[in-house]
């Protein structure tokens, strides 16, 4: 049943302002603002002014939060049934499931959007549309409780992310920030199956058929596996097409730590070698991004 309450009782001003950022999946989002600016870095073109870079950095970033908003709103129900998402502030009743928190959604992304339209370009501002959309719709409402391959088609959230960036220098879009957004798209999928294997229970119990729930921990690990040597593959790809040393160490070193990794993972699915796998995704992502960006920087 939906409430008017905005503040329920007993609850102070600084635990409802905690309750609302982490609403927006800020973390998630930041990462995803690198990204952008990462695409935007490597694009060849014209250095993009101050004013440009904050805003594209801005409009990505508050276009995943109105996603990442969108998802706890529509999944608070099954957020309720899992250690993992039990505390978020929709799933607990911290903050009210009111209909205008979808408005609020609708006016960041469409003033996200809109920002980028102005200040970019309509290129870029559709890849920041379409990262939004693709998480909050095609992946919450469309996939995620239809499919075990949910994540791989919502991992296409992150590409636009390197597209609206490249696009915003150049809306053309040269072969590296290409490669860069199908090394998002490849990273998406072992990077959350690692997640799903280490709370498989979890996902059961909330009735959603992630991979590891489908077919069970030790094919899903070994699927993660042969997705890291894929993944690490394409990372390597750039090289060809003007990326150079620094870039190549950072691929190198993250992505054979993944690699590593996801092969102790496909040895021993348990929930140790499962988290090992989803942290050295992390590491493997951001030691390519800050090189991406440094060797860019460099040439």
């Amino acid at each position: 049943m939906h409430t008017t309450t905005l503040k329920p009782a007993g609850r102070s001003m600084g635990q409802m302002t905690r309750d609302v950022v982490s609403l927006f999946k800020l973390r998630i989002g930041v990462l995803i603002m690198i990204t952008a600016l990462v695409g935007m870095a490597v694009a060849p073109g014209p250095a993009p002014s101050f004013v440009q870079v904050l805003i594209l950095a801005v409009s990505v970033l508050l276009a995943s939060a109105s996603a990442g908003a969108f998802n706890q709103y529509v999944e608070y129900e099954s957020d309720r049934l899992m250690a993992r998402t039990a505390k978020r502030a929709f799933a607990t009743g911290a903050l009210p499931h009111h209909p205008a928190w979808l408005v609020l959604m609708a006016v960041l992304l469409a003033g996200a959007v809109g920002a980028a339209w102005v200040a970019l370009n309509g290129v870029a501002a559709l890849h920041v549309f379409l990262g939004a959309f693709f998480y909050g719709v095609v992946y919450t409402l469309w996939l995620k409780r239809r499919t075990s391959l949910n994540i791989v088609i919502g991992g296409l959230a992150g590409s636009f992310a390197v597209l609206a960036g490249a696009a915003a220098v150049d809306p053309a879009l040269g072969p590296l920030p290409w490669l860069l957004a199908l090394v998002l798209f490849l990273w998406t999928p072992p990077h959350f199956w690692s997640l799903a294997i280490a709370n498989r229970d979890d996902y059961a119990q909330a009735g959603v058929p992630m991979l590891p729930v489908v077919v069970g921990p030790e094919r899903a690990a070994r699927t993660v596996f042969v997705s890291t040597v894929a993944l690490f593959v394409a990372s390597l790809l750039p090289l060809a097409y003007g990326a150079g040393p620094v870039y190549a160490v950072g691929a190198l070193a993250g992505g054979l730590h993944f690699v590593h990794k996801s092969w102790l993972l496909a040895r021993n699915p348990v929930r140790a070698t499962a988290m090992g796998s989803f942290f050295a995704s992390l590491v493997q992502l951001s030691l390519l991004l800050v090189a991406a960006c440094v060797d860019a920087m460099l040439r």
